[in-house]
């Protein structure tokens, strides 16, 4: 009796885990509202990376550009010791509006980015799964058009970082910084 319970329980939970990796991805997607300068407000992950620089990360800006091809570039401008240093990606349209893929060309690592939600001009929840050579780790992004959010979107972006399979402790909203 007991071995067909724990069969159950597995494939439940395999379920589970299998969900969340499948964030949703915006509906009726619109490229060009997205674009323009966005702040990251907050950031949650599972990867090593975050967990050892959580503690040195600070608001920064992101601007997105449609390419003619219809792939964004994004450039990230972010204060790092006494400077600003700036990142650019090639984000790469997929079949789905509002799905893109990205591989780092400093990692080697694939990243399947997701635009789950948005209404273009407060808000916009991204998630991105990120595989490389030692496993896969989850990211979820909040940008905003300002630096400031109300209590209910910073709510909203804990909620859908939890269901993605992240704690507490992988949810960081980023301190505000004049630079």
């Amino acid at each position: 009796m007991q071995a067909p319970l724990l069969s159950i329980l597995g494939l439940a939970l395999l379920g589970a885990l299998h969900a969340q990796g499948d964030a949703p991805v915006q509906a009726g997607f619109q490229e060009e509202q997205f674009t323009g300068k966005w702040y990251s407000i907050g950031l949650a992950s599972n990867s090593n990376w975050f967990k050892d620089k959580k503690h040195l990360m600070k608001m920064c800006t992101t601007v997105v550009s449609a390419t003619a091809d219809g792939n964004l570039e994004v450039t990230s401008t972010y204060p790092k010791a006494d400077r600003c240093e700036t990142k650019n990606s090639l984000y790469i349209k997929t079949e789905e509006p509002g799905r893109f893929s990205y591989t780092s060309p400093r990692w080697g690592s694939k990243h399947d980015i997701r635009i789950v939600e948005t209404n273009y001009d407060e808000y916009a929840l991204v998630a991105t799964q990120i595989s490389k050579s030692s496993g896969t780790s989850t990211m979820v992004l909040l940008y905003s058009r300002t630096k400031e959010l109300s209590p209910e979107r910073l709510e909203r972006f804990t909620q859908f970082s939890k269901e993605q399979g992240l704690a507490d402790e992988d949810i960081l909203i980023l301190p505000k910084t004049g630079k």
